[in-house]
């Protein structure tokens, strides 16, 4: 699968720099998985990036950013006449929406060219191309998909792994009780995890859990309500913008024991959230939101991560550059639609298989 073979060009990386003594930056090679799984070919291999493709990242990023920036006419709609109000973000969304509209055509444009879906270099939007008279997609419709598949492949993905890593490099002790696990999990002698071996690893979706409870990437969820209601007193009325603090639901303490500490066996055996999963079922944890709105992309993207993660932990002993201490990794956010960590994490890969 291209998942996979994503993840074994970036073991590929690592190993390199592990080779040379190096130190890797954390940040990069996670975002050259994450950055390009919605354009792979059908065989599974990876399409060298070129033209769009290349282009479309860097607007996810500045689209990502514009958007969680605080708007004045989103609290107060008057405001939208006045002058100074404009000149927040809705200026910045505008001009990103319009880079998204000229990238997204050359997209097309350039698969049109060549769109048989049974080429061995097809891709998904070629796929799209094939179907979108039986489904009667517009191509207005077929840019909102494609968006929607660009923002699941980037930036989301690659904070849950950083956010991870941190925590895990701050806790020598889970890190080796994660590791243990892995390697147990597989046969022996087996250099990369595969999906399959990620069936029995309990500790390793404990400790992603834990990582999106205290860190998740989207702390507001955005919903708009399309009828007046009322919720514990409040009245909401309709046409709303309604922000669902997720951050804050997953650190109260009336719902969480030590909401604060990093305890991933709260998730397992006999834990207080062993029945906590990520469906949106259990309100006290909506990493990606609940019912028919909540993230579409929940499933790859939690295999996505596990994966990465299974085999960083399994193929690399980590440790930090020269002069750094664990208590030197700083968890500073940086606040968006998506939260990233302020600082990179770099560390320094030691072969272990």
């Amino acid at each position: 699968m291209a998942m996979c073979t994503q993840v074994r060009l970036v073991m590929a990386q690592i190993g390199e720099a592990a080779a040379a003594g190096a130190a890797a930056d954390m940040s990069d090679p996670a975002r050259h998985v994450h950055q390009r799984p919605g354009l792979p070919r059908r065989d599974g291999q990876v399409l060298p990036e070129r033209g769009p493709e290349q282009a479309a990242p860097g607007a996810c990023r500045r689209h990502l950013a514009a958007a969680g920036r605080f708007q004045r006419r989103g609290v107060l709609p008057v405001l939208g006449s006045i002058r100074r109000a404009q000149q927040d973000g809705s200026r910045e969304i505008g001009e990103v929406e319009a880079e998204w509209d000229h990238l997204l055509d050359r997209l097309i444009q350039d698969h049109e060219r060549n769109s048989d879906p049974r080429d061995k270099d097809a891709d998904f939007t070629h796929v799209l191309l094939s179907v979108r008279r039986e489904y009667g997609l517009s191509r207005e419709q077929m840019k909102g998909i494609l968006i929607d598949v660009f923002f699941g492949g980037t930036g989301t993905s690659s904070s849950v792994l950083d956010f991870t890593m941190s925590v895990l490099m701050r806790r020598p002790h889970m890190m080796k009780k994660l590791q243990a696990e892995v390697d147990s999990s597989i046969p022996e002698g087996q250099e990369a995890v595969s999906e399959a071996d990620l069936t029995n690893m309990t500790y390793l979706r404990a400790v992603v859990k834990e990582s999106l409870r205290l860190h998740p990437v989207a702390p507001l969820l955005p919903h708009f309500s399309m009828a007046r209601c009322s919720v514990d007193g409040y009245t909401i009325p309709a046409g709303v913008r309604v922000l669902i603090n997720s951050l804050a639901i997953g650190r109260d303490a009336r719902y969480w024991e030590g909401a604060e500490e990093f305890i991933p066996e709260r998730f397992i055996g006999h834990g207080s959230a062993a029945h906590v999963s990520f469906k949106g079922n259990d309100f006290q944890f909506l990493p990606f939101g609940s019912g028919r709105r909540m993230c579409a992309g929940v499933n790859f993207g939690i295999a996505s991560v596990e994966l990465m993660l299974a085999n960083l932990v399994h193929r690399f002993d980590w440790e930090l550059p020269v002069g750094k201490k664990r208590c030197d990794i700083d968890m500073s956010e940086v606040f968006g639609l998506v939260v990233n960590r302020k600082s990179k994490l770099v560390l320094v890969p030691k072969l272990r298989v």
